[in-house]
């Protein structure tokens, strides 16, 4: 038996709501599941579902139900205006590392000026959101991507292919095979790990349950990758150089510290986020 799409919405908008989720997620399952953009959904409210349909978005909507990401169901997520494939070995890329790659790029051009083929390390790189972004809109870099993940790698060679961004891609632990490579760059960014351990029993399973571990969590305050960055930024970075973190709220000062400790002279800035939590911290080295 089909349904009608206003059918259908009201069905997934009811469950979820049941199940505490996000009852708009529906439409978006839905919009995947039948091929239409919301405007057309929407046109078309009236209109009967095909049966397969229905029944593959039943599903969905179950699964979401159950817990797993809504992104990692259509199997895609948007990132800085692009379409980036996602599944569960990477983290779901965020609005707030937008705001990061957006900073970065402000103050590459700032700090070099009209310099090209300025070499840039994305450390953590999971689906490949930042460097492929930093590659498609600042063509002239050199982009470099690590991830300890194998399968992480994978997923962001994909996207890199896909959308046409010339970007390499190294398996390894954070800078380490840059630091056996005697590679330098202009620019170290990074969204690593920084939830803190315990807080993982409070957080929605949403995320605990679906999320790759090794891309949330660092240590009972959060901080332990950025203290081992701290041990390998000045291997790899040139004399004069852009370091770009993104940061969780609350861990600003302390990262902004650490960076201070590590490059002195360097001139460190927290900033943050569209909703006023510390969120990023750039330091400027050899200014």
């Amino acid at each position: 038996m089909s349904k009608r799409i206003y059918e259908a919405l009201n069905w997934a908008s009811s469950f979820l709501e049941q199940k505490q989720r996000d009852d708009n997620a529906g439409e978006i399952l839905l919009q995947h599941f039948a091929g239409l953009n919301r405007a057309r959904l929407l046109a078309d409210i009236r209109e009967e579902l095909e049966p397969e349909i229905w029944t593959a978005f039943q599903k969905a909507v179950r699964m979401h139900g159950d817990g797993v990401p809504v992104q990692y169901i259509t199997g895609v997520e948007d990132f800085y205006g692009r379409t980036f494939q996602v599944d569960p070995s990477v983290l779901i890329p965020r609005p707030e590392t937008e705001e990061l790659v957006l900073g970065t790029l402000h103050r590459l051009n700032s700090i070099f000026e009209e310099k090209h083929e300025l070499e840039v390390v994305d450390v953590g790189t999971g689906s490949g959101a930042i460097s492929v972004t930093l590659k498609l809109e600042k063509p002239g870099l050199i982009v470099a991507a690590s991830d300890i993940s194998a399968e992480a790698l994978a997923t962001a060679k994909k996207n890199a292919v896909q959308l046409g961004a010339d970007v390499n891609f190294i398996q390894g632990n954070l800078l380490e095979p840059f630091i056996r490579g005697g590679k330098k760059f202009e620019c170290v960014i990074s969204n690593p790990p920084y939830i803190p351990n315990e807080d993982k029993y409070w957080m929605s399973e949403i995320v605990t349950d679906h999320e790759p571990h090794l891309a949330l969590f660092a240590g009972n305050d959060g901080l332990d990758v950025y203290r081992r960055f701290m041990e390998q930024l000045p291997l790899v970075v040139k004399e004069k150089a852009l370091i770009a973190f993104e940061i969780g709220f609350g861990q600003g000062e302390a990262v902004a510290g650490m960076l201070k400790a590590t490059f002195p002279g360097a001139f460190v800035e927290v900033t943050n986020d569209i909703n006023g939590k510390d969120r990023m911290v750039y330091a400027h080295v050899g200014l």
